[in-house]
């Protein structure tokens, strides 16, 4: 593919801003879903019971196609955007550098495979249980006995498609039109948009790098009101890989137990990818936050089992009964084989075991490479993330300067549109985290595709320090 054809590709798929009607350009080129405006066609349409019986003629009537306010409302993932160009480019023969999606690039570990495949076999194809096999809801109620001191019985635990289905089906299931969903930002992109599915308004409390992005108490303290009915908290955190310590969390937990309506929903789907001496403390663990935390947790990162889509919620048993019925109707239960798939990866042993320890391994290298470089860059500002695989890097100083052949670096998405377009090198603006600030990249690749990636973000950064101060 030639440059200007992916040129053409780039700026055709980065189109839309966050809300249909925008016309504003972020960058060069907008970030925009496909339009939504409605589009209208002309149908025919008989008179006949209420006709005058010499009335024989059509009429042209135009249908409304128009869309939901509340979707036309939704923010698009630009992780997903992104994701998908990069994908596209490549199977274009564009060879993009992607470093966008939160994957894991190991394969699903081998006995989790065979637990599937086995599913099949034997026929285990059919609907199961809308809450989840019993089998795996005990399973899973054993390992947050023996992993984060939580008793739950397995009417207390739902098993959906993914983790975000569950995310989603907590909010939906808690939250009233006006409430409040307190959000620490950097967030993941979904948070803010599920909040808003149910009506309620997302509150956002930023957090800075020289903290390593971890929430300030007094800060949440600063935005709680009588309206505040959901605070979410994600350790080890998708964007910052940022973990909780303990002592932190204990001083949030004071502050929401002031709060007779204020719930917590803690995801928790990267707890096993940590990294020594950091250590994952479950919110629910804590005095007095075991009625009011929604634990969401899942198979994707640590199992390697993304495309399995296999997630669970655990919580007090009104609210995960609450879900279970918002579950009946949109999806009802998850993939029999899947669930097959969970009750082996829960047998590998205490977090995983050693197979799941080999891989933090190997993230943990590439953490330790990208820091090591990314610091001895002029005018990158990083903190050095303890959990998942991504680190969220401060680029602000190289805004204000110009590209050639390209054009004002202004923001966050111009930048990543920059790398992208000139460089190959496909990452997620930080301002769909929350953050502008900023970029997320993800280590879930190899060392190799890293450090090709180093060399071209360092030959990417030269020509823009002749224009600006770092």
């Amino acid at each position: 593919m030639s440059s200007e054809t992916s040129a053409s590709v780039i700026s055709s798929a980065f189109t839309a801003a966050p809300y249909p009607d925008s016309k504003k350009p972020i960058g060069s080129i907008r970030f925009q879903q496909l339009p939504l405006s409605p589009s209208y066609c002309k149908v025919s349409s008989r008179i006949c019971a209420m006709a005058k019986p010499n009335d024989s003629e059509t009429l042209s009537l135009s249908v409304d196609t128009s869309l939901s306010p509340r979707v036309k409302s939704l923010k698009p993932s630009k992780t997903m955007v992104i994701t998908d160009l990069a994908s596209t480019l490549v199977q274009s023969g564009v060879p993009v550098i992607r470093l966008a999606a939160g994957e894991p690039d190991f394969d699903t570990p081998q006995i989790v495979a065979e637990a599937g495949m086995n599913a099949i076999r034997d026929g285990f194809t059919r609907y199961t249980l809308n809450a989840g096999i019993t089998e795996l809801r005990e399973a899973i109620c054993h390992k947050l006995k023996e992993e984060n001191g939580l008793s739950y019985a397995p009417d207390q635990i739902l098993v959906s498609n993914g983790a975000k289905q569950s995310l989603l089906q907590a909010v939906l299931a808690v939250c009233s039109p006006g409430d409040e969903v307190i959000i620490p930002a950097p967030y993941w992109v979904s948070y803010t948009e599920q909040a808003r599915l149910a009506d309620a308004t997302p509150v956002i409390i930023p957090t800075k790098i020289s903290d390593n992005f971890l929430l300030n108490p007094k800060d949440l303290e600063s935005k709680l009101t009588e309206k505040s009915r959901l605070l979410i908290l994600c350790s080890p955190s998708n964007p910052t890989g940022s973990v909780y310590p303990k002592s932190l969390l204990e001083e949030i937990a004071r502050i929401v137990a002031k709060h007779p309506r204020l719930m917590v929903l803690s995801d928790e789907i990267y707890e096993h990818i940590i990294y020594a001496p950091a250590t994952h403390t479950s919110f629910a663990s804590l005095p007095n936050m075991y009625e009011r935390t929604l634990t969401v947790n899942g198979f994707s990162k640590a199992f390697a089992m993304t495309g399995w889509r296999l997630g669970y919620l655990a919580g007090p048993k009104h609210i995960v009964a609450a879900c279970s019925k918002l579950q009946g109707q949109v999806s009802s239960g998850a993939s029999s084989i899947a669930q097959k798939a969970g009750v082996a990866a829960l047998g590998l042993g205490k977090a995983g075991g050693e197979t799941v320890a080999e891989m933090v391994k190997a993230y943990r290298e590439r953490r330790d490479f990208l820091v090591k470089n990314f610091r001895e860059m002029e005018g990158v500002k990083i903190s050095e993330p303890q959990g998942a695989f991504y680190l969220f890097i401060d680029f602000s100083a190289y805004y204000g300067s110009e590209a050639e052949g390209f054009g004002l670096i202004k923001d966050s998405s111009s930048l990543a549109l920059y790398f992208l377009d000139k460089f190959q090198v496909a990452m997620v603006p930080g301002d769909a985290f929350g953050d502008d600030t900023c970029i997320r990249i993800s280590y879930a690749t190899s060392l190799d595709v890293l450090r090709a990636a180093v060399v071209k973000i360092k030959k990417a950064l030269e020509p823009l320090r002749a224009t600006v101060s770092v």
